[in-house]
């Protein structure tokens, strides 16, 4: 093997490091919505050169983790509330949308298969950790959505599901001082069964319940914490 191809694997190693350890600092949230990401500084954390930490901050800016300013600085992407009525309008449609048709079209191995992750969800909540929490909830509505057989419909609520992972981790946080446990897992054996009776109407009902539950509950964290500076109106689209 040439030093030139290990070299270009140590690269791409480093990016990939580097990209995987800046996104889940940004999704659990230790890196604050609107935090200057500096590379210098990054590379020197990590032990390697300014290249790879460009190439991984290239990346999460593609997927809207990141801004990349005119003045060549980036910072952490900003959670942008005021969007939210929107955001929440759009995950309804696909949650209800991938549901009805896991309920509608599911084989046996797409049940084993949401069974599956709605058991790592269980075991996720038990380790309090909301990274790994968030990653099996996405999981667990992915699985779903592969049941329901639509690629285009698929894509749309992964992206979705990204792109709330911080909101979510704000959830997780309000139900930890708000309830006794956690409703989510509840809320999925709910949708689980109503895929498994091919129950459309139920499993449509229990998608749209999943998402006025989060989004109550996210509002109220932000009313809870932010209302003395920052005016929030409650969405009428998921009603």
């Amino acid at each position: 093997m040439s030093d030139e191809t290990e070299i270009k694997r140590a690269k791409g190693t480093g990016a990939k490091f580097a990209y995987e350890a800046i996104r889940d600092e940004i999704l659990s949230l230790t890196l604050a919505p609107g935090a200057l990401l500096d590379e210098t500084s990054l590379a020197d954390r990590f032990g390697m050169s300014r290249s790879p930490v460009r190439e991984a901050l290239i990346r999460l800016a593609g997927e809207d983790l990141v801004v990349m300013l005119a003045n060549r600085s980036t910072i952490v992407a900003p959670i942008d509330v005021t969007s939210f009525p929107k955001y929440v309008e759009a995950l309804d449609i696909a949650q209800r949308m991938n549901t009805r048709l896991a309920a509608e079209l599911r084989s046996d191995a797409d049940l084993k298969a949401i069974a599956k992750r709605q058991r790592a969800f269980e075991a996720a909540v038990k380790t309090g950790k909301h990274l790994a929490m968030s990653e099996a909830n996405k999981q667990f509505h992915m699985a779903i959505a592969d049941a329901g057989k639509n690629p285009y419909l698929s894509g749309f609520y992964q992206r979705l599901l990204d792109q709330g992972r911080r909101m979510l981790h704000l959830h997780f946080q309000y139900l930890e001082r708000t309830h006794d446990g956690y409703l989510l897992t509840d809320e999925h054996a709910d949708m689980l069964d109503a895929i498994r009776d091919r129950d459309i109407p139920r499993a449509d009902a229990l998608a749209h319940a999943h998402t006025r539950q989060f989004r109550d509950n996210f509002i109220g964290f932000m009313q809870e914490n932010y209302s003395a500076t920052m005016p929030l109106a409650t969405p009428q689209a998921a009603e």
